[in-house]
């Protein structure tokens, strides 16, 4: 699984199969330095916004999370309260 910060949404009007009923979001990868690595696009399947810190699955993991057969690489499947790195917690707005 993979850690990172929602920085935007895609929006497409014309879909794959199976894409009908999803948000697509922006989302860029955190490190566990806490540096930002790469932005992706990632399935939403849990109402995530703008600024929140998300836990995606990757793989064939996202296409079982998003219960379809669609070619999904990453579905962002929790928000983060807090992330404790080093013994030091940060909140979701951190």
């Amino acid at each position: 699984m993979l850690l990172g910060r929602v920085v935007g949404q895609v929006v497409a009007t014309v879909r794959a199969p199976g894409f009908d009923n999803v948000s697509l979001l922006l989302v860029q990868d955190t490190t566990e330095e806490g540096r930002v690595g790469p932005t992706c696009v990632a399935v939403d399947l849990i109402g995530a916004g703008e600024g929140d810190v998300v836990l995606m699955t990757t793989g064939s993991a996202a296409r079982v999370a998003a219960g379809s057969r669609s070619p999904t690489d990453r579905a962002v499947v929790a928000i983060a309260d807090s992330v404790i790195r080093n013994g030091t917690a940060s909140s979701r707005s951190a």
